[in-house]
């Protein structure tokens, strides 16, 4: 067994395709991902904010808007300088790093097609998060399509995420059939959102879905993507003891919070409700280890 809870530095930013999938299954619950807006303004002044949500407790960071960190044939975050690929941004950070993909009129970069997602992969993605930002009216079914054609084009080993953070502007039913098909559809995990977090999405309503997409061979990961990352700490202990009520295998914390990330302070408190200090600073402090 190969916890994501016991790896240094190194090992997290080795972290790719199945290896990376039973890490987070053997931690148990006890993941905790980070979302950031590649562009976003630091909220320390010479560090960028993926770096602060990185010594505060994640595990895995995945950028969102992509874009705006690809210059020319590099990519670079708004406080550091320019490295090759995304291995390299994950070396620099000491993470797994994913990115967002969307389908629909977005940027191509960040355009969930065959194509960006080979070219992702390649340049040393962690895994793929295919989803939708706000207002986008994008189903469940959309979602399903893109996520078939983005598997085809990358094959069985890179690591696909996939689902709805919030309801991306298409208010539809989030049922177990509906989200448990994009595990069917090619996804190695289902995003939900987390109850609390999107209305009508109740603790019944999340354990069946997350029940459901365990049944269909997938790790659920619940999702807070309605700007509730930034609010107050003392709200990150009920969620995420409701999310670990409803059988969440790892727990992803949105970017709108400030300045393009999840408030810092609550995604600690967060770590420290999912898995004690002991592991949270153990995390904190392996994951500066060289």
């Amino acid at each position: 067994m190969t916890r994501l809870l016991d790896l240094d530095r190194p090992a997290l930013v080795a972290l790719r395709g199945r290896p990376l999938l039973a890490a987070v299954a053997d931690s148990e619950g006890r993941t905790i991902v980070a979302e950031v807006i590649a562009g976003g303004a630091p909220l320390a002044s010479g560090v960028d904010n993926a770096e602060v949500v990185a010594a505060l407790g994640a595990d895995i960071l995945i950028l969102n808007r992509i874009e705006e960190a690809y210059v020319g044939n590099g990519w670079r975050l708004p406080a550091s300088g320019p490295v090759e690929d995304l291995a390299g941004l994950a070396e620099r950070l000491g993470r797994p790093v994913g990115v967002n993909l969307e389908p629909g009129d977005v940027p191509a970069l960040r355009r969930a097609t065959p194509d960006s997602a080979r070219r992702l992969v390649d340049a040393g993605a962690a895994l793929l998060c295919l989803t939708a930002n706000p207002g986008t009216g994008t189903t469940l079914a959309e979602l399903a399509t893109v996520t078939t054609s983005v598997r085809a084009a990358i094959g069985d080993g890179p690591v696909i995420w996939a689902g709805k953070m919030h309801l991306a502007g298409a208010p539809e039913p989030l049922t177990p059939a509906g989200v448990a098909a994009l595990v069917d559809a090619g996804a190695d995990a289902a995003l939900l959102p987390l109850p609390g977090t999107v209305p009508g999405v109740t603790r019944e309503a999340a354990g069946a879905i997350v029940a459901a997409v365990h049944q269909a061979g997938g790790l659920a990961v619940t999702t807070i993507g309605t700007s509730q990352e930034g609010a107050h700490p003392s709200l990150a202990a009920p969620l995420a003891l409701l999310a670990k009520e409803v059988g969440a295998d790892a727990h992803h914390i949105g970017d709108a919070g400030l300045g393009g990330s999840p408030d810092p302070e609550l995604l600690y408190a967060y770590s420290v409700a999912v898995r004690g200090r002991r592991h949270t600073w153990r995390r904190m402090a392996l994951g500066n280890r060289r």
